[in-house]
């Protein structure tokens, strides 16, 4: 253990273009509440959550799209209660005309239990919603590397 203990997830921040539409997509489509909003202009942001617990805050002020090339963010992951609620996730998304990575649920390796849904933020931000169980049987894109590796 290092000096300052151990430590958790607090949030998740990312920086979007366009925060209305970043807004309709993790709030109508993923389920998050607006907990505090800054409309300033020049300072657009917004602090997400669910039950009250912050889990994400939104930054307007990237000028162009997600590049998997470069450092920083690789995705984001969101764990459901169940296989079906990321099935559920999954149709909705659909509905919205996301993009997705891989076509349905599909297991984090050949063989796991754990899998879900690969896709992008109307950024283009790499997310995944997954449930530890449930995605046995499924066939995994890759066989040499985990699912949420190279996306």
């Amino acid at each position: 253990m290092s000096a300052i203990g151990t430590l958790g997830t607090g949030h998740i921040g990312l920086n979007v273009t366009d925060l209305e539409r970043s807004l309709g997509f993790y709030g109508d489509v993923l389920g998050f509440e607006v907990l505090r909003e800054g409309k300033e202009d020049g300072r657009r942001y917004a602090f997400l959550g669910q039950g009250g617990q912050l889990v994400l805050t939104l930054w307007q002020q990237a000028e162009g799209a997600y590049e998997p090339a470069r450092a920083g963010l690789h995705h984001l992951a969101f764990e459901a209660e169940s296989i079906e609620r990321v099935r559920a996730a999954e149709t909705a998304l659909k509905e919205r005309g996301t993009s997705f990575a891989y076509e349905g649920v599909v297991p984090h390796a050949e063989g796991a239990a754990s899998g879900g849904i690969f896709f992008h933020d109307p950024d283009g931000t790499r997310l995944e919603i997954y449930a530890t169980s449930g995605a046995e049987g499924e066939e995994a894109p890759t066989e040499t590397a985990p699912t949420c590796g190279f996306f």
